[in-house]
């Protein structure tokens, strides 16, 4: 039995492919699996097999690698993690050009049994995937509303420029409006008292103001463009489409809130000015619900992106530049509530004013704020205390 094994792993949707090594780098086994339970189970008795606590290693954290993940959990094997922009990066400097499956398991393997600084992969937190399948739902269906607002506003501005600059698509409001009389013509038939009217039925606030002004924007216009019929019949259904998604939309943002309150800590993070319950969310799928693997604010800053890299060379020193690895879902919670708590925070929005006074750009400015709030954030963690104004 050898006393030291290092297993890479070719993560595919269907098939993985496995290269054990020893210390010496010579390979002990090379496979190519099912991603199936009873195939996985098999292929981790013959590893064990082979060698005394083998260390596994992958290029992907999640998805098609959280069955793997969870049989080594349970056989107590430990499974680190080599991000993928680093692993095209080695790749380069081992021999042949070529690119296959078990390549690419020998170099993971490889650089397991030579580097001490790879991420280890704790076995998954439920509600964090919970929370990661429903956050990654809810981006999906903003994006996709998001088109719908855009073909829109394509078609009405092309049939009727003074409605499109008169009515927020985005809310609720013109969005029901344009599902029935989505042309100048239409509106005007209508009238300012029956339209008023028809908005009220429907609940929609604010409706004498909408309806002067869709009624003042129709009346701007009375030529009929060509292709108007076709664009206001796309119009009625996008429109209805968009309503649709917004009510959607609503639906996992309540699951959303009701999966994310059962975390311990649900109670520590929205205490957070500019953090609610759906970005919380986002920064517990973002973390796994687990700050005890960052051993200090730097280090989750960094994984955050929101640490400057040196970027030294030749006569320049003290240069600093993005890094390039790093969490973009936890960066984007991060600047969100950052952004937002300028509005609610007054700390906040008196950081984020000193660094304006100090020549920086609304971006730069934010992602000061940003990197000061993971500080804070870490505190919080840190002394299991909710946040406190000074």
């Amino acid at each position: 039995m050898v006393a030291g094994i290092w297993v890479g792993v070719d993560i595919g949707r269907t098939h993985h492919h496995c290269v054990a090594i020893d210390d010496r780098g010579n390979t002990l086994l090379t496979r190519r699996v099912a991603n199936e339970e009873a195939d996985l189970r098999a292929l981790i008795t013959d590893v064990t097999v082979l060698g005394v606590d083998p260390l596994w290693i992958v290029d992907l954290p999640d998805g098609p690698t959280d069955l793997l993940r969870t049989l080594l959990h349970d056989r107590g094997q430990q499974l680190v993690y080599l991000p993928g922009r680093f692993m095209h990066n080695v790749a380069g400097s081992y021999p042949g050009e070529g690119k296959s499956d078990a390549r690419d398991a020998a170099i993971l393997a490889d650089q397991a049994r030579v580097r001490r600084d790879l991420r280890t992969l704790s076995p998954p937190n439920t509600i964090a995937v919970d929370l990661a399948l429903l956050t990654a739902r809810r981006t999906d269906l903003v994006c996709d509303r998001t088109r719908v607002y855009n073909r829109i506003r394509s078609h009405l501005s092309t049939i009727a420029p003074t409605l499109d600059r008169a009515l927020e698509v985005r809310l609720q409001g013109p969005l029901t409006l344009l599902g029935s009389y989505p042309t100048p013509t239409a509106l005007r038939r209508m009238g300012q008292r029956r339209l008023t009217a028809w908005l009220r039925r429907r609940h929609i606030p604010r409706a004498e103001a909408l309806a002067e002004r869709a009624l003042t924007a129709a009346h701007r216009q009375h030529v009929i463009v060509p292709g108007e019929e076709l664009a206001a019949a796309l119009i009625i259904q996008l429109a209805h489409e968009a309503l649709g998604l917004h009510q959607r939309v609503r639906e996992v943002e309540h699951r959303i809130t009701a999966r994310f309150h059962t975390h311990p800590d649900a109670a520590l993070i929205t205490s957070m000015p500019g953090i609610g319950d759906v970005l919380g969310a986002h920064f517990v799928a973002a973390t796994g619900g687990d700050l005890t693997r960052f051993p200090n604010a730097g280090s989750l800053a960094a994984y955050a992106g929101l640490a400057p890299v040196p970027h030294d060379s030749g006569r320049v020193s003290g240069a600093r530049r993005r890094p390039h690895n790093y969490n973009r879902p936890l960066q984007r919670v991060f600047f969100q509530s950052a952004r937002i708590s300028i509005g609610c925070c007054p700390a906040s929005k008196t950081y984020y004013d000193r660094k304006r006074a100090e020549g920086k750009r609304h971006t730069q400015a934010v992602l000061a704020l940003a990197r000061r709030r993971v500080d804070v954030l870490w505190a919080i963690f840190r002394d299991r205390r909710p946040y406190q104004p000074r």
